[in-house]
């Protein structure tokens, strides 16, 4: 399994493990205002309410008692008073009714808040996870891997795997950094120059087509790299030839680290227009895709 596969992996428990940690943190304490999760006939039946009792007969020389409410608290008679015959009172007496307040624990949690905070658990992991993924695929790798730098071993031995006994060549692949290594002629095209191309008599050359991004296998008998996707040509170390490529193969800075290890900055990659006077030969042979 690829280390980018691994990554995506990792991330993706990490993302869930906390989307699952969010939301049992937001089950324990859930709470809020419970009055919303009482229904109105509850409401009304707890609101105040004011009983008319029937008017109570004095005698005309009695002055009127003042009504008093349960417990003995005294009533202002004109509060809620009534029309009453003569010779009668009305007493009005008001009952109240305490209202408590429950605590989120006795309240509990609706049906509606429960699939309201689970799906934002879910839209935030998933949310988490895609900037997650985004966030590692542009993220540049700090080591080995394409898009760092990759040791592709000693360039003596690189040199003694691509030149042939017969003098042909056949280049060095070197899958981490997607590129073929080749021996490189005594002298370069201007195009190269000061570049950062060629060390140690080896450069490294991007393995995509520059018309379409094919990858661009090698042709023996021609001695050169043909792209079988739309006839792009190219020679020994990816100077254009034909075809409807616009530019030579991009090739790679290279350079040797103290062991004479070359070491392939895949992360850098160099673009160079057709060259005027190609510095190898091409074709050598016949080509594997169609005449030279």
């Amino acid at each position: 399994m690829s280390p980018e596969n691994l990554l995506l992996i990792g991330v993706a428990v990490v993302a869930v493990a906390a989307a699952v940690a969010a939301f049992a943190i937001a089950w324990r304490r859930s709470g809020g205002d419970w009055r919303g999760r009482v229904s109105e006939e509850t409401r009304a039946a707890d609101r105040p309410s004011v009983i008319d009792l029937p008017p109570v007969p004095v005698a005309p020389d009695e002055e009127a008692p003042p009504a008093a409410a349960p417990g003995g608290v005294a009533v202002d008679e004109h509060e809620g008073e009534t029309e009453a015959a003569p010779g009668s009172v009305a007493v009005a007496v008001a009952i109240e009714q305490r209202l408590v307040e429950a605590t989120p624990e006795e309240a509990g949690v609706t049906r509606r808040q429960f699939f309201n905070r689970a799906l934002g658990s879910v839209f935030g992991a998933f949310s988490g996870m895609l900037g997650l993924s985004f966030l590692a695929f542009l993220w540049p790798k700090l080591s080995g891997g394409f898009g760092a730098d990759v040791n592709a071993g000693n360039v003596q031995d690189l040199l003694d795997q691509a030149i042939n006994d017969d003098g042909s060549v056949t280049p060095v692949f070197i899958p981490e950094a997607r590129a073929y290594v080749v021996p490189a002629p005594p002298a370069l095209s201007p195009e190269f120059a000061d570049k950062d191309v060629e060390v140690g008599g080896v450069m490294a050359l991007f393995q995509r087509c520059v018309h379409l991004g094919c990858r661009v296998p090698w042709c023996g008998p021609s001695q050169g790299f043909e792209c079988p996707c739309h006839g792009s040509k190219y020679n020994g170390i990816g100077e254009y030839s034909a075809g409807p490529a616009p530019r030579n193969l991009d090739r790679f800075v290279v350079e040797l680290n103290p062991v004479n290890e070359l070491i392939i900055k895949t992360g850098t990659i160099i673009q160079t227009p057709r060259a005027l006077e190609p510095s190898v030969e091409y074709p050598q042979g016949p080509s594997c895709i169609g005449a030279g």
